[in-house]
């Protein structure tokens, strides 16, 4: 979760076009999933844009398999037996929100000086971490691939 503050932007984001074979992604549908908030347009815009790029770069390979199989989009992709309907998307939406919100925790870090200040943005950095390990796991999930979280100690 980010605590940016609890006013939504005035007014609605425009939804942002992907490359066909994913969805489109609705900004305002991150705020108000996501909880963020007090974060301008432009800069939410940004991170999405560039969340959905890194995800679809990752998931590449996957996307031409898919096509080469004939499947158009993932609307079209079949599902295993033991999920349910949308859990597809749901899983690329996951995985860009995440991205996107490690991006916008690393660039909203606390330019204080104080120790204090200090805390906080080491904090930020490994929320912005557990979430780039959620958008990790999440296209993992997707692709059917093991996931397998280490910690160096």
């Amino acid at each position: 979760m980010i605590a940016h503050g609890t006013n939504p932007p005035s007014q609605p984001l425009e939804t942002i076009a992907n490359n066909g074979f994913w969805p489109q992604i609705d900004p305002n549908a991150f705020c108000e999933e996501e909880r963020v908030h007090n974060v301008t347009p432009k800069r939410i815009q940004q991170a999405l844009r560039a969340a959905i790029a890194d995800v679809n770069r990752q998931l590449a390979s996957y996307q031409a398999e898919q096509q080469e199989s004939g499947r158009a989009t993932i609307d079209d992709v079949p599902i295993e037996p033991w999920q349910t309907p949308g859990d597809l998307q749901l899983l690329y939406l996951r995985a860009v929100y995440a991205q996107a919100q490690a991006d916008l925790l690393e660039r909203y870090r606390d330019a204080s000086a104080t120790g204090e200040g200090d805390k906080l943005g080491e904090a930020k950095d490994l929320a912005a971490d557990d979430y780039r390990a959620d958008a990790r796991w999440a296209i993992a999930e997707l692709t059917g691939r093991n996931h397998t979280t280490v910690d160096l100690i």
